[in-house]
């Protein structure tokens, strides 16, 4: 590997102590991550727009700022200097924000989300807007308007979505991280798929303020990154109570990188098995099973553990999303206005939204809280429920449906049946590469944790990467 590509794939950890040493700068870096856009991104199709001139003007502005704080003892942001990327329905003020859509094709926002105006302060370098699923609202990022984005481990394959495009990016190495969104996996699934690490924290951990809204009750902002360490390092960074997001928490953020440094000597993992292990591809359950040995090589106890309205949530999850989606699209004057301006799965989608009853949505929220109590109680005896990120690795693009163990299954509901789960009760989660197929596609652990404890979720992820790490696999493009 040259050391251009050892830069592609390095962590923001790495990356960072090369920065303050003064190894590299970060004008260096940024140009060095847009020369690999240029190269690989019409492969890949993952970026919609490359904010090349933005991105070199905060890299001199950080690259100042590491002279003026050369041999000073105080600290400085991980994240400085740090080039990254945002998927394309987060707010940037003054660059066009689509969320992969027609409708919003000439969007530019006149100020930045809040988790924009976080990382900007921190020193973060954008280096531009990831593809996505239109409006967030799907699991492929085979997007009609924009054109699909290619998996960078089998270009015929998707890269999950709906933050295809950032996950994408971050296995390719045109980016260090990148920050997505997460209504139904939408950050677990593509990472997953690409062999990264992808976390949604806890329902308001993180302000969604600047994001364009999916399914309120569902919708989470949060990062996708290399490690588990620049999980921790970003998500220390987003979180925290913001006023302009009423769904925001109040509670302590906690220093989520000193938590990694705690040692983690014994664990608890809970099992539902008669959900998350029922059907799965034969080659998932085999690295997925073999992540839970490894585990249990490493202070694991794993036992078993019952979600009787598990079963119950698809289509509750399902209703709900439907209804806040529709109604979403109508007070911003989307739909039906605009609705020829849709694709067609996603404008079907939408139109569904006003066949949801409202008994319907009412019995929906009301399993809502019987499943987060049923969760909430699950994890005061064990520290995390561990299960795949998906029954499969991604299919070829186009597919609508996947063959199973010799069964015909939905992709939809081969991949958000592990997923939903987490936005539905609001839980954290966390998705870590466990492996690859024998013809080489990624493989993802999948840890959901108690609410507002992520700092033990992402200590029992770190454990597993320790146990066995895959990051120094990385794929192979022309």
């Amino acid at each position: 590997m040259t050391k251009e590509d050892s830069l592609s794939f390095a962590t923001i950890e790495e990356l960072s102590a090369l920065l303050v040493k003064r190894k590299i700068s970060p004008v260096e870096l940024t140009e060095q991550f847009l020369r690999r856009i240029e190269k690989y991104n019409p492969q890949l199709n993952a970026f919609l727009t490359v904010t090349a001139d933005h991105a070199l003007a905060a890299a001199r502005r950080a690259e100042k700022e590491f002279v003026r704080r050369h041999g000073s003892s105080g600290s400085h942001s991980p994240l400085l200097g740090i080039p990254i990327s945002l998927k394309d329905n987060i707010w940037t003020r003054g660059i066009r924000t689509t969320a992969g859509s027609k409708v919003l094709r000439d969007f530019v926002p006149t100020e930045d989300a809040t988790v924009v105006r976080k990382l900007a302060r921190a020193g973060a370098i954008l280096l531009g807007k990831t593809n996505l699923h239109e409006f967030a609202y799907g699991i492929t990022t085979n997007n009609v308007h924009y054109g699909a984005t290619h998996n960078p481990w089998a270009l015929d394959r998707i890269p999950g979505g709906s933050s295809g495009g950032s996950a994408a990016g971050i296995a390719a190495g045109l980016s260090v991280a990148s920050i997505g969104t997460d209504t139904g996996g939408s950050i677990r699934i593509p990472a997953a798929m690409c062999g990264i690490v992808g976390l949604k924290p806890t329902f308001g951990r993180v302000s969604v303020f600047g994001t364009v809204p999916l399914a309120p009750s569902f919708d989470h902002v949060g990062p996708l990154a290399h490690s588990v360490t620049d999980a921790a390092i970003l998500l220390g960074l987003l979180a925290g109570r913001d006023p302009l997001d009423p769904t925001s928490s109040a509670r302590r953020v906690e220093d989520f990188s000193a938590a990694l440094r705690k040692p983690l000597r014994k664990f608890r993992l809970g099992r539902a098995g008669d959900y998350f292990w029922k059907k799965l591809d034969g080659e998932v359950r085999g690295a997925t099973e073999a992540a839970v040995r490894d585990l249990e090589k490493h202070g694991a106890t794993v036992r078993d553990v019952s979600l009787p309205h598990l079963s119950e949530s698809p289509d509750a999850a399902t209703n709900i999303a439907l209804a806040e989606t529709r109604y979403g699209h109508e007070i911003a004057g989307y739909f039906p206005a605009h609705a020829d301006e849709y694709s067609d799965d996603v404008r079907q989608r939408v139109e569904a939204g006003s066949k949801v009853l409202a008994t319907q949505y009412i019995a929906a929220l009301d399993l809502q809280k019987r499943l987060r109590a049923e969760f909430d109680a699950v994890l005061q005896d064990v520290d995390a429920i561990i299960a795949p990120t998906a029954s499969i690795t991604a299919p070829p693009i186009g597919a609508e449906h996947v063959e199973m163990n010799g069964e015909q299954i939905p992709l939809r509901a081969a991949l958000l049946g592990m997923n939903r789960p987490a936005n539905f009760t609001g839980h954290p989660a966390i998705s870590v590469p466990c492996g690859f197929t024998r013809g080489g596609l990624p493989v993802g652990l999948q840890l959901i944790g108690r609410s507002f404890d992520e700092s033990t979720l992402l200590r029992i992820a770190l454990a597993y990467e320790r146990a066995h790490d895959w990051r120094d696999r990385h794929p192979k493009l022309d």
